[in-house]
C-alpha cells in the first residue's frame, strides 16, 4: 500500500510539473519573459529536462535579461544528460560557435562591402576639363560621363538588390549567432550599406556639378566662337 501511495504521489507531482511547464511555455509565447523565467527556473531546479533546455535557450538568446553562455551551457548539459535531444544539439551548436568565431565576428565588425564597389560596380570619376573647345574632346567628355552614369546606376541597383546586407551572411553562420550578435550584425551591416550609399551619392553630386560647369563653359565658348565666325563672315 505504501508503494502504491508513493507512485500516486509521483504521478501527481509529475502532472503538476507538466501543468507548470505548459504555463511557462504559454508565458514565453506571449513574450512574458520574466514570468517564463521564474517558472522555468523553478522547474529546472527541480530537475525537469525540458525546463532546463528552455531556460538554457533563454540565457543563450538573452531573453533571461542578459546573454550568459556559461549558464546556458550548464543547463543544456543537465538536460542532455537526461536525453533531451534539443539540448544536445544546442551543445553541438555551441561547439561550432567556438570554431566559427572569426567568421561570426566578420559579419559583426569586419565586412566592408568591397565587392559592392569593385569590378563592374567600380565607377571611377571621369576627368572633366574646365572647358572643351573642339568637337572630339566634347564627344569624349560626354562619353566618359555617360559611361560613369551607367556604371553608377548599375551599382545603385545592385546595392538595393543586396539590401538588407544581412542576406549576405552564410546560412550556416547566421544560425550560429545569438540574438545579441544578430542584432549587432544587422546594425553594423546597415551602417556599411548607408556609408556606401552616401559616399556614392556625394561623389555623384560632385561629378554632376563638374559636368554642369563644363557644359555651361563649353556652350558659352561655342556661342562666343560662333558669334565671332558669324561676324567675320558678314
Amino acid at each position: 500500500m505504501k508503494r502504491f501511495l508513493l507512485c500516486l504521489s509521483l504521478t501527481i507531482a509529475s502532472a503538476a510539473y507538466a501543468g507548470e511547464l505548459e504555463d511557462a511555455n504559454a508565458l514565453f509565447e506571449k513574450k512574458d519573459y520574466a514570468g517564463a523565467l521564474k517558472l522555468y527556473t523553478k522547474l529546472a531546479n527541480a530537475g525537469n529536462p525540458q525546463a532546463q533546455q528552455q531556460l538554457g535557450q533563454m540565457y543563450w538568446y538573452g531573453e533571461a535579461g542578459t546573454v550568459d553562455e556559461a549558464a546556458a551551457k550548464a543547463l543544456f548539459e543537465k538536460s542532455a544528460a537526461k536525453g533531451n535531444k534539443v539540448a544536445a544539439q544546442s551543445l553541438v551548436v555551441m561547439e561550432q560557435r567556438v570554431t566559427k568565431r572569426a567568421e561570426i565576428d566578420y559579419w559583426i565588425k569586419g565586412y566592408d562591402g568591397a565587392e559592392l564597389q569593385s569590378g563592374e560596380y567600380r565607377c571611377p570619376s571621369p576627368r572633366i576639363p574646365a572647358v572643351s573647345k573642339v568637337n572630339d574632346e566634347i564627344d569624349r567628355v560626354n562619353k566618359l560621363v555617360t559611361g560613369w552614369q551607367d556604371c553608377y546606376n548599375k551599382m545603385v541597383t545592385n546595392l538595393n538588390a543586396q539590401s538588407p546586407l544581412t542576406k549576405k551572411i552564410p546560412a550556416d553562420i547566421a544560425k550560429l549567432m545569438n540574438k545579441q550578435e544578430a542584432d549587432a550584425s544587422a546594425a553594423y551591416l546597415e551602417q556599411v550599406r548607408q556609408n556606401i550609399a552616401e559616399g556614392a551619392k556625394v561623389n555623384s553630386k560632385m561629378i554632376l556639378a563638374d559636368f554642369a560647369a563644363w557644359r555651361n563653359a563649353t556652350e558659352a565658348f561655342i556661342n562666343q566662337h560662333n558669334a565671332v565666325v558669324k561676324k567675320a563672315s558678314n
